[in-house]
Parts: C-alpha cells; structure tokens; sequence
C-alpha cells in the first residue's frame, strides 16, 4: 500500500529512506493520476521489500511540489540515498516505472 508523504514527514520518510523511494505527486482532481494509482499500488505490493510507495497530494503539501518544481501531475519522482534518480510525468504503463525502478535496487 502507498503511503502519504506531507510537508511535515517527506524528509523523514523519503530523504532518509534506506531503501528506494517512489514519490506520486497528485491531486484529487485529476484524472490521470487516478488512473495511475492501481499501478502504484500494484507496484507497492509487489516490491513491498525493495521500494518504499508514497504519495503526495500537492494542493494539501505544496511546500514539497515547490521544492521538486512539480508544475505537472501525475509526476513520479524516484529517490536513491535522498536524491532523485528518476522522474517520470504523466500517466504511463506500468512497465514505464518498472523500467525506471529496477535500475534502482
């Protein structure tokens, strides 16, 4: 299960992650990210060992999308040692974030 990142816990959660980081910048009134929210959640069930699923709603954080320079949502941020290693925008299949994931382990 993706887990929710905020202002208050993103640095905790993602920068300090022992593990690799997927970050799911979204918002409730966006279509594409609804559409990709089963893939997140299919990811994080599946790699629950090697990868740590969050997502992050931008109208309520907009600190953390400032930050990253989120201007697009979906956006999918991947983390490695607190630093981004990836980025993917827009909603994509599946084998898109694997693909960018893996490299990641």
């Amino acid at each position: 299960m993706a887990l929710e990142v905020n202002d208050g816990n993103f640095e905790d959660m993602v920068i300090k992650s022992g593990k690799p980081v997927i970050v799911d910048f979204w918002a409730e009134w966006c279509g594409p990210c609804r559409m990709i929210t089963p893939i997140m959640e299919e990811i994080a069930n599946e790699y629950t060992d090697k990868v740590l699923v969050t997502k992050c709603d931008v109208d309520s954080n907009p600190g953390v999308a400032a930050k990253y320079g989120i201007r697009n949502i979906p956006t999918v941020l991947f983390f490695k040692d607190g630093k981004i290693a990836d980025k993917q925008v827009g909603a994509v299949p599946k084998v898109n974030f694997i693909n960018k994931l893996t490299p990641l382990f």
